[in-house]
């Protein structure tokens, strides 16, 4: 129970910072904040059951992507508010790292293995962002004819 706390904090953290960073305006900080974490509890989860990286990563940005919508139409504000930092636990940075730190001291094979990581798990949360916006217009467009 600890550990989960400590995620969920960890994480509403992170977003909300990255949010001040990229000059979110303040009355949309909490909301993103709370995107953020949903996003990440959603991939917390999938990975706990064994769902794999991509797939985690695929839903919980169509998790990001939904929830932004409504906190967006909620609060009267762009999407995009809430999408960009609450994307900032899924990036897969520790891959890209060891796929350049493999490059670097010669380990190429290593390099293209994580580097395919990278791209697979950048991929996915792309797609998720995609699969959130085709939701949302085909939603909207049925409930606002």
């Amino acid at each position: 129970m600890t550990y989960l706390v400590m995620q969920i904090f960890c994480c509403y953290l992170a977003t909300l910072g990255f949010g001040i960073i990229v000059n979110i305006p303040h009355r949309a900080l909490n909301a993103c904040g709370w995107v953020g974490v949903l996003g990440w509890m959603t991939f917390l989860g999938l990975r706990m059951i064994q769902a794999g990286t991509i797939l985690s990563n695929l839903l919980a940005a169509l998790m990001i992507g939904l929830s932004s919508m409504v906190m967006a139409k909620k609060l009267r504000m762009p999407m995009i508010l809430f999408n960009i930092p609450s994307l900032v636990p899924l990036v897969p940075g520790g891959q890209a790292y060891n796929a350049v730190r493999s490059f670097a001291f010669g380990h190429d094979l290593q390099g293209i293995d994580y580097l395919v990581q990278v791209l697979m798990i950048a991929g996915s949360i792309a797609m998720g962002f995609f699969i959130a916006e085709l939701v949302a217009r085909a939603y909207f467009k049925t409930v606002l004819k």
